[in-house]
């Protein structure tokens, strides 16, 4: 059986020590949570560093595409600008103004870009961390919040040390992060993350979103994970392990909405969860066409031909709730569920049965079918031979 979330564990362990209304109750708010709690990931830097070029690697977008941040050399971004995660509108990462100017202030910038808006901030620089680098960093500790050094256009760097003789590539990344480190010294022994934005697999990326995900509050990391690029086979499974655990929380929050007497509500929502977790899965898993693209124009490899045979994520793909078969199951059980309500106490405990069983049974076959697809392209790819995980 599959491992359950924290949260789930808990809306589990309470089914048994109360009613069955409190403890569904509990679980469609930890669902709901799980799959739509807000997250606001700030970044932040020098005109120049790679900030937007950062954010649409993070979002999956290509620089051309009119949803992407504007990038340049010079300043593009004079207020704050939010741009939502394309598969995951609950994540939000907002490009913040440039903080060049030689009469930057770091408590004035914080309010008005306002900083209670977001729960992390990513601070980029691409050459060595300035005075103004501190200085905000400073600032956001004194308010008690999270930030993130990232050393940007590592793979610019790696390039230019790659004509020199004797050339080693773990010595020039232990070089640059000592240099980062080096003009850090007065904020203790902060971490520094070598990052490439048009090589993710590399360097410190997955990294990065290990220590965010110690370091987020526990309901802010579903979020993360599920917005986060799958770089590597590693990475992918952690999210299929998330989702997993989520299943529960579905089925139990089912169990308790097919108590209540009201034909074919339980199928209806019992279809919305479904719908919503398997999209989820879907764009968590970088099998939606902009991903599927990126990753065949990179491989040189017709890779979207996979999605089309499977039922699930063509119809996922094409919006067809009506071909999710799932909805169909459910609807042929909404009698049964009905039937079995009106029968005092017994009869509520079977419709919540056949409910939880019902979402339970869909969601796991369902996750399986695109979590083995996902990993089926990857191997396709020939990812794993690519990049190390």
């Amino acid at each position: 059986m599959e491992s359950q979330d924290p949260a789930v564990a808990e809306v589990v362990k309470e089914s048994g020590e109360s009613n069955l209304e409190k403890a569904t109750a509990k679980a469609k708010e930890t669902f709901d949570q799980l799959m739509n709690v807000s997250l606001n990931i700030a970044v932040t830097g020098k005109t120049g560093s790679g900030k937007s070029t950062f954010i649409n690697a993070f979002r999956g977008v290509d620089e051309d595409d009119d949803e992407a941040a504007h990038t340049g050399v010079t300043e593009t971004t004079m207020e704050p600008i939010m741009y939502e995660h394309p598969g995951m509108p609950n994540v939000k990462i907002w490009d913040l103004p440039g903080i060049g100017s030689p009469n930057f202030k770091a408590n004035k910038y914080l309010k008005d870009v306002k900083f209670h808006t977001y729960d992390f901030f990513i601070i980029i620089n691409s050459e060595r961390f300035l005075e103004n680098d501190v200085m905000l960093a400073k600032e956001i500790k004194k308010q008690k919040k999270k930030f993130y050094f990232v050393r940007s256009k590592i793979d610019n760097d790696i390039r230019s040390e790659q004509r020199k003789k004797g050339f080693d590539e773990q010595n020039v990344l232990c070089k640059i992060r000592k240099n980062c480190q080096k003009n850090l010294e007065e904020l203790g022994d902060p971490k520094v993350f070598l990052i490439s934005s048009f090589e993710l697999e590399k360097y410190d990326f997955e990294r990065l979103r290990n220590t965010l995900e110690e370091e987020l509050p526990h309901h802010k990391r579903s979020a993360l994970l599920q917005a986060w690029p799958v770089c590597s086979a590693k990475s992918l499974e952690k999210k299929i392990k998330m989702f997993q655990g989520i299943i529960w929380a579905a089925s139990l929050a089912s169990g308790g909405i097919a108590v209540v007497p009201v034909p074919g509500l339980s199928a209806a929502c019992d279809a919305s969860m479904v719908i919503l977790f398997f999209t989820r899965c879907y764009y968590a898993f970088g099998l939606d066409d902009r991903s599927l693209k990126r990753l065949s124009e990179r491989v040189n490899k017709p890779l979207l031909e996979h999605v089309v045979k499977s039922k699930l994520a063509s119809a996922v793909r094409e919006k067809a709730v009506a071909r999710l078969q799932v909805s169909v199951a459910l609807a042929s059980l909404a009698t049964i569920e009905y039937v079995a309500s009106l029968l005092p106490v017994v009869g509520s405990a079977a419709a919540a049965g056949i409910s939880f069983g019902t979402t339970y049974y869909l969601l796991k076959e369902g996750l399986n079918e695109l979590a083995d697809l996902a990993r089926k392209i990857r191997k396709e790819a020939e990812l794993d031979t690519l990049c190390s995980d």
